[in-house]
């Protein structure tokens, strides 16, 4: 009798092993994400960014700015398996609260923790135009962001006047770890601060839990998912809110077909003068790049 319960003792202790390994190695799976875009700031830059011509041409936007809400938060799904990611809009968006879903995901992060500035973290403006479609405006389809892993390699898929598939390789990021940990969608994640080669301050938060070295908007490099993801310049914050984990690979049929393939540097030239300057002698590719992945 004795060693019947020793038995059911020790199975019932390794199924909860068995459990948490799986819990532990997740490697496949949906992660959803609040992206938190800080529309003031945001605004309040591009007219500084603007060159006088222009701010003359947006001068009655800018008068409504007070009547603009501080944040919008725009609901995304990242599918993630070994290998890859894809990074899309979640049906069904239209309906949230702007202002409540900031707040509610917006931890206080600023750019001052790293810069000694004053400027809250998060963002990026959207537009249904040519103009706000390349600062990641939305569509009934929206942006997709596709990482390969083992190739390093991503690609970007979104609907200007046509649908454009961007191929670029992926961008090493510096990163650099602290000591400063916190919780995100229930797991424990540890900070790092990073910067891309062309000096993007980065702020990221990731789990161990997931062993993929991934994350939104493209971001990667780290021994684990980043769960928590904020561009100080830019008025951005990614925030996960939950995961869920599967045996799905990463789903192929986000690409549309009649998608226009097109290289970064020709796609540059076409369509660079839209832009707007965040930093001194930036590159047109540099700045398309940024506007689009973030």
């Amino acid at each position: 009798m004795i060693k019947t319960y020793l038995t059911i003792i020790i199975l019932c202790l390794a199924g909860l092993s068995l459990q948490a390994q799986y819990a532990y190695f997740g490697n496949r799976g949906t992660i959803s994400f609040d992206k938190v875009i800080y529309t003031k700031a945001r605004m309040r830059q591009m007219s500084n960014d603007m060159s006088s011509k222009m701010m003359d041409r947006g001068m009655g936007f800018m008068e409504h700015l007070d009547k603009m809400p501080d944040s919008h938060t725009e609901k995304l799904n990242l599918y993630f398996d070994e290998n890859a990611t894809v990074l899309m809009p979640e049906e069904n968006t239209g309906t949230e609260k702007p202002n409540e879903a900031g707040k509610m995901r917006a931890p206080s992060i600023t750019a001052g923790s790293a810069r000694g500035g004053r400027n809250p973290g998060g963002v990026r403006g959207g537009g249904g135009n040519q103009r706000g479609m390349l600062r990641g405006g939305t569509n009934k389809n929206g942006k997709v962001l596709f990482q390969d892993l083992k190739a390093g390699t991503a690609d970007i898929q979104l609907d200007i006047d046509e649908k454009y598939l961007l191929s670029e390789t992926l961008d090493s990021i510096t990163w650099r770890f602290t000591e400063e940990f916190r919780t995100i969608a229930g797991i424990n994640c540890r900070r790092v601060n990073g910067a891309t080669k062309d000096s993007l301050y980065l702020i990221a938060y990731y789990a161990e839990e997931i062993p993929v070295s991934a994350g939104p908007a493209l971001s990667h490099g780290l021994p684990g998912m980043i769960l928590g993801l904020v561009i100080p310049e830019m008025h951005i914050q990614y925030w996960a809110t939950n995961i869920a984990y599967t045996n799905n690979l990463v789903p192929a049929d986000w690409r549309d077909k009649k998608s226009k393939q097109m290289k970064l540097d020709d796609f540059s030239a076409l369509f660079g003068r839209y832009m707007p300057r965040n930093r001194q002698n930036e590159s047109a590719k540099k700045r398309i790049l940024e506007q689009l992945v973030y």
